[in-house]
């Protein structure tokens, strides 16, 4: 839990131990200096002014777009639980049995499609 607006990448530094060794993290262009805290990120390039980005680097872009729009559809999905969707102001201690119910629940959807 953090107390106010903290940026994502610092909650990502103040959890690092959490994150378990040798598992990749995909993250958007806004965690450029990500890559300097954990080796084991991926993350699109982001192309220099006045300057195409290369093919390839294009391809590699696409690649990690495509798994990363299936998590932001899950957060998506999520957040249609008025509880994950905006500020939480209760308990929080009790967070996470809420979120692990709301994530059994989409998990019980998904093994229904």
């Amino acid at each position: 839990m953090s107390k106010g607006a903290v940026h994502d990448c610092e909650l990502f530094k103040r959890h690092l131990d959490l994150v378990p060794t040798n598992s990749f993290i995909l993250a958007d262009k806004g965690y450029q200096g990500i890559y300097a805290i954990y080796p084991n990120s991926l993350l699109p390039c982001k192309a220099k002014k006045r300057c195409a980005l290369d093919p390839v680097l294009r391809i590699y872009n696409r690649e990690i777009n495509k798994r990363r729009i299936r998590i932001e559809y899950v957060f998506g999905t999520l957040k249609t639980f008025r509880i994950l969707a905006e500020r939480y102001r209760n308990r929080g201690k009790q967070l996470h049995l809420k979120f692990n119910l709301i994530a059994g629940i989409y998990n019980l959807e998904l093994g229904k499609k």
